[in-house]
């Protein structure tokens, strides 16, 4: 057995799988709702706005803008590596995700940062949605 602290990874379910396997091949998608045109995430079986059921799979532009973040400076767990960004996106679509901001100091975050998705390869399985600063820019 390995000493190696593994990072602890999504499982997806039935109704999340294509989601992940989207992330996968470094697809942003999100559910939207056929009835209403609500985009809904994280992944359900019905719209949250007016309680339809066809919800479709469609591509998101993967990018948005910083609403809240926290800097962890304490891991949880020797699986990260302090200092980290954990954030709250909202996304062109509407939508709002949390994720983490990569590629970046944290003293650079700052809501209301334009950021874009980037993936995470953490496994043959899972790609994790983070983002990163789309060349400073930032979004009212």
């Amino acid at each position: 057995m390995s000493d190696v602290a593994v990072r602890p990874l999504p499982r997806p379910t039935l109704l999340s799988a294509p989601f992940w396997d989207a992330c996968r091949r470094h697809q942003l998608t999100v559910q939207r709702c056929s009835a209403c045109g609500t985009h809904v995430f994280v992944p359900r079986p019905f719209c949250p706005h007016c309680l339809g059921t066809d919800l479709q799979w469609v591509a998101s532009t993967g990018e948005g803008a910083i609403v809240t973040y926290t800097v962890v400076w304490r891991a949880q767990t020797p699986a990260f590596t302090a200092p980290y960004v954990v954030a709250v996106v909202r996304l062109s679509e509407g939508f709002e995700m949390m994720t983490n901001i990569v590629g970046c100091a944290p003293q650079q975050v700052a809501i209301g940062a334009a950021v874009r998705v980037h993936f995470v390869d953490e496994s043959d399985e899972i790609s994790l949605p983070c983002f990163e600063l789309s060349n400073g820019a930032s979004r009212p």
